[in-house]
């Protein structure tokens, strides 16, 4: 099988193709056989030694869709069940999706109703989970309002798509006003600017998710209405810490995150039930095959548009 293994990680780390056995399925783990996956600015990041606890040489990449290759008889799989995977140590603790084949944990096996090509469920496995995961934190209900903060991301347009699915009022922010109709007609009721960290409006809300991260959270928590909650979920600004933090700044409202580690069957049950219902789907910006993933990086650090970057195994 082939593989995209990282020797050591640095700014322009190569990413090498090397011919490698099929694992062996074992009590604990089952074979994927890997047909896509999406990419993401922060497996960049990784490749260039931003993750710390990350250890060399590693296969990344946190994410795939394919079918189970091979399992043992208690595992609750079967050959040829399409299957998701994500996170959990995946292209980080152990080898992940740039690879034709990986050894996954069964717990990190799930499987999906869904029949799609593949590439098109690739953009399903981080990006909607975080989204679908993120909405269900601040635990609001039809008819109530939520703001997206990062409204632009890939993890934003989902999350607009998944919170119209369930009924909310949905505002989606950006920072370049020539976005506000790309929002509009993604599904946003309306659209705000974020300028200087700072939303262009005096409104309140019954939950905001902010994409920004700590940078915009003071910001954030007071457009939130008196017992709603603010879900920070993402690092756009790239920063880990709030400054100056009080917790009586809180005013009886909450604040939380969600990590798309967080997850199970019952989840990703639910999800698809609303992708199904819905036809819920973000723009796929571009795919590349296996063999081209150092352009695949370069181009989701350099490309502004919104939407998921792919890579396919099926083109190889």
């Amino acid at each position: 099988m082939k593989a995209i293994v990282i020797q050591k990680p640095g700014k322009h780390a190569p990413m090498t193709m090397v011919d490698r056995p099929i694992p062996t399925a074992d009590a604990q783990h089952s074979v994927l056989k890997i047909h896509a996956f999406g990419v993401h600015r922060y497996e960049v990041l990784t490749r260039e030694g931003g993750s710390p606890t990350v250890t060399f040489p590693r296969v990344i990449g946190v994410e795939a869709v394919g079918e189970i290759y091979a399992t043992t008889p208690n595992s609750g799989l079967t050959v040829g069940q399409r299957v998701i995977t994500l996170n959990g140590g995946l292209g980080r603790e152990f080898d992940g999706s740039y690879q034709e084949y990986a050894l996954v944990p069964n717990q990190q096996l799930y499987t999906v109703d869904y029949t799609g090509d593949w590439i098109t469920l690739a953009q399903y496995p981080e990006t909607f989970v975080t989204a679908w995961g993120s909405v269900k934190s601040l635990r609001l209900q039809a008819g109530q309002s939520m703001l997206i903060r990062g409204g632009t991301s890939a993890v934003g347009l989902a999350m607009i798509k998944l919170a119209k699915a369930i009924g909310l009022t949905v505002v989606a922010t950006t920072r370049k006003p020539d976005r506000v109709t790309t929002l509009k007609t993604a599904g946003a009721d309306d659209v705000v600017l974020d300028q200087a960290g700072q939303l262009q409006t005096t409104a309140n809300f019954d939950g905001i998710v902010d994409l920004v991260g700590t940078a915009t959270v003071h910001d954030s928590l007071a457009h939130i209405r008196v017992g709603g909650t603010c879900c920070v979920v993402g690092l756009l600004a790239g920063e880990w810490v709030m400054p100056d933090f009080s917790p009586f700044e809180l005013e009886n409202r909450y604040l939380t995150d969600y990590d798309s580690g967080y997850v199970d069957q019952a989840m990703i049950d639910e999800l698809f039930t609303l992708i199904n219902q819905h036809h819920l789907t973000i723009p796929i910006t571009k795919v590349f095959p296996l063999r081209e993933i150092s352009a695949a990086h370069d181009f989701v650090m350099a490309n502004p548009q919104m939407g998921e970057v792919i890579v396919t195994n099926d083109d190889n």
